[in-house]
């Protein structure tokens, strides 16, 4: 049964776009900051006093290397890849799955346009279609577990 959105505390169906895609990789339309009603994060692009304390201090959107690469992206950087940028991947390669320096790969190579089309198959939710949160390993809006889906298709 789908929640009325009184009682949701997560945006479920979001359409994801450049501005949401941090420079680091992250892509902020599937961060659960920015998924959630109460306190939500406009995403790493954005400039709002909203943020999040560790988002407004973060290395790497304050980079001032980063503001002279013209991508904006990490990738451009002449530190690429800087401590922050491994640290940050390792923990997120290993406790979600998702690999920044593979994004930045994708959007370096292939553009944004086509690693936009590619997070919105792999943050869909098959079960509901909704939006997947990065940072929780079921859809906040019908429970599927995504770990199912990855059992199920060996």
């Amino acid at each position: 049964m789908k929640k009325t959105s009184a009682q949701k505390k997560y945006r479920t169906a979001i359409v994801f776009g450049k501005e949401m895609i941090a420079p680091c990789g992250m892509n902020c339309g599937c961060c659960l900051g920015y998924m959630r009603f109460k306190d939500q994060c406009p995403g790493c692009r954005m400039s709002d006093n909203s943020k999040p304390e560790s988002c407004k201090g973060c290395i790497i959107i304050n980079c001032d290397l980063l503001k002279t690469t013209e991508s904006k992206f990490c990738y451009d950087c002449p530190k690429y890849p800087c401590k922050r940028l491994k640290n940050l991947n390792k923990r997120y390669s290993t406790r979600y799955g998702t690999s920044f320096f593979d994004n930045l790969t994708m959007i370096k190579e292939e553009g944004i346009d086509q690693f936009l089309k590619f997070e919105t198959t792999r943050r869909t939710c098959p079960q509901c279609g909704s939006t997947l949160c990065v940072h929780r390993p079921f859809c906040l809006e019908c429970g599927f577990e995504k770990a199912q889906e990855i059992n199920t298709s060996s």
